[in-house]
């Protein structure tokens, strides 16, 4: 297999991460036909394609494992269980994580594979349809690892990448921020909405701002609008957790402090907080991706930037942090800001890319840019 054909086969693993929310139904037996067990009902789904594909080898390290099926899954029952990947006799797990959507699972081993080594990827029958018709028959394929790595694949982040801002229980803008993109809030109203003069449209869609070149929504705004926010915000959550299980190319990093470094493409994870005190550079070309795995807090100092250099573009920089996020006054940065909990941009802080908190957004005389694709 070619260097292209690797890169490809690795690209070709990506799933668009668009939020499906599983039926639950009862019974777990079922025929071909589906006519067997407690309200089963439909075929029997089968594994109609996978990434690698059986046989394959020279597979490279940081790929992922995936398997699509031939109809619609119930994501709770693809899991650590049902998707497993093995190696060696006897069989010893690989740890990883699975992340369903699109009729595609994928496997994220939480670290490389090793190379020229034979693995074993599993589906079993304990994976079931929406229907809650079991697989039909367990499923395995086997491919054999390289010696080299690729281009990581960017994080997908289906609807939520329709916004520049995303959040979960507030959004505020004091005093008056530039917004350019869509702005949502979900499952809070739009009255947690603040600082930003909002009129809405006559249907109640959306509203406008002066202070957004976009819209804005809100969950209690007209059909279909608290729908969207739902799917978004459950896509927002995937990619956190898609991006939470890359396998790092690089732990604690200058200790959790990367000021002033120039760093190529990869994943880069820290088990504390991370701090940028001065201009950090990430040079790559257009389709070359970086993701950052903070456990704790991310903070940029007051005028520290972070630069993109060689036609790297914001959106494939990934800021994935289990803590706080905070950008000090005159800070500016590049990529799409992921956190479990809240993001604060400090008067005159700018970002090209997007702020998606699982709670609140608080930017204070900032400027907000959607980066270009």
């Amino acid at each position: 297999m070619t260097k292209t054909h690797m890169t490809f086969a690795l690209r070709s693993s990506a799933v668009l991460l668009i939020a499906l929310f599983a039926t639950a139904c009862a019974g777990s037996d079922a025929s071909m036909d589906g006519s067997v067990g407690d309200g089963a009902s439909g075929p029997a789904p089968t594994v109609s394609s996978t990434l690698p594909q059986s046989g394959a080898d020279s597979v490279v390290l940081n790929s992922s494992v995936s398997a699509t099926f031939s109809t619609e899954m119930r994501a709770a029952s693809l899991g650590a269980t049902t998707f497993t990947v093995t190696t060696g006799s006897p069989a010893t797990l690989v740890v990883g994580s699975v992340i369903y959507a699109g009729n595609t699972a994928v496997f994220w081993p939480s670290a490389h594979f090793a190379s020229n080594t034979q693995y074993t990827a599993t589906i079993t029958t304990g994976a079931t349809s929406l229907g809650g018709v079991a697989l039909a028959a367990d499923h395995d394929w086997q491919f054999t690892t390289g010696n080299t790595t690729a281009a990581g694949l960017p994080v997908n982040l289906g609807s939520a990448g329709n916004f520049v801002i995303l959040g979960k229980s507030g959004i505020s803008t004091v005093p008056t921020s530039a917004v350019t993109g869509n702005v949502g809030l979900s499952p809070a109203a739009a009255s947690f909405i603040t600082g930003f003069s909002l009129t809405a449209d006559a249907t109640n869609v959306f509203s406008t701002a002066p202070q957004v070149t976009g819209s804005v929504f809100a969950a209690n705004y007209a059909a279909p609008t608290p729908t969207n926010l739902t799917t978004a915000v459950g896509d927002m959550e995937r990619a956190f957790t898609d991006a939470a299980g890359r396998a790092p190319d690089v732990t604690e990093l200058g200790a959790g402090n990367i000021g002033g470094m120039s760093l190529g493409r990869g994943v880069y994870k820290w088990s504390s907080g991370l701090l940028i005190p001065t201009d950090v550079t990430l040079t790559g070309s257009a389709t070359d991706v970086w993701i950052f795995q903070v456990a704790q807090d991310l903070t940029m100092s007051s005028g520290a930037r972070v630069v993109l250099a060689g036609g790297a573009l914001a959106s494939n920089v990934f800021w994935q942090v289990a803590g706080l996020v905070d950008l000090g006054t005159t800070a500016h940065c590049e990529g799409v800001v992921m956190t479990q909990t809240s993001i604060t941009l400090g008067t005159g802080a700018s970002i090209n890319g997007r702020l998606l908190a699982q709670t609140a957004v608080d930017i204070r005389g900032a400027t907000v840019a959607q980066p270009a694709n």
